[in-house]
């Protein structure tokens, strides 16, 4: 299999676009460890996966916890850094600035954290990537700060690829994806969004994790691609509606 003898560290692995990353990585024949700051979610997950499959608790906000993630792992090929939290909107004039701040602390900082504590442990013919979306290239009204933190995710993968290179390092950047993120959002209102959402795609769908998964593995294989954003969102950043 493609990624025997390879280790992978999936950062917000537990549940959505990581899990389905891990799963993929595990059946490609790597050994896969998931992290998430939730043990509940953390131990679900195991249970899901395929045997062999590793889980440690880390907050991605607690650099120590980061650090003592990457000890506890040691040597790695490959990084994926799925970790988000659910963002409501807000305008930005109507939130506080130390909001503001701890809005960016999971998915950008905690991608910064992640990259500092791995690079000792990982191997020079591997790979990171990192989760954006489509929202820094398509803002919609009252995520101007989503917007932002994608475009400095972005930027530090770029700038990132230059400076650890030969370490790989890329950027999946996702539309609108089914994931449980969503179940918050009650099922007949859910239904109606993603039919929205759908009609908003090229393709007429809305995205599944395990799309999101394929890139990831893809980018983990392809020895020739760095400095790379790949857009998988059915093609909504074309459309005009």
């Amino acid at each position: 299999m493609a990624l025997t003898g390879h280790r992978v560290v999936v950062i917000g692995g537990s549940s959505g676009m990581g899990l389905a990353t891990a799963r993929a990585a595990a059946l490609a024949g790597a050994s896969v460890t998931i992290a998430s700051s939730d043990k509940g979610r953390l131990d679900a997950a195991l249970a899901d996966l395929p045997d062999g499959c590793a889980g440690v608790v880390a907050d991605t906000t607690d650099e120590d916890a980061v650090a003592a993630l990457f000890q506890q792992v040691g040597r790695l090929d490959h990084l994926v850094y799925t970790a988000g939290d659910a963002v409501a909107p807000h305008p930005v004039a109507e939130l506080p600035l130390a909001e503001a701040r701890r809005r960016l602390d999971v998915r950008f900082w905690g991608s910064v954290a992640a990259v500092k504590h791995a690079i000792p442990y990982l191997s020079p013919t591997g790979s990171i990537s990192v989760t954006s979306g489509t929202v820094g290239v398509r803002p919609v009204p009252g995520f101007a700060l989503g917007a932002a933190g994608v475009g400095a995710i972005e930027g530090l993968a770029r700038g990132l690829a230059v400076e650890l290179a030969p370490i790989r390092v890329n950027v999946v950047r996702a539309g609108a994806i089914r994931t449980p993120m969503w179940d918050r959002v009650p099922e007949t209102q859910r239904a109606t969004m993603f039919a929205a959402m759908a009609k908003r795609t090229l393709t007429g769908t809305i995205g599944e994790a395990e799309q999101i998964a394929a890139t990831h593995l893809y980018l983990m294989e392809n020895e020739f691609v760095t400095g790379t954003v790949i857009t998988v969102d059915g093609g909504s950043v074309l459309t005009g509606s």
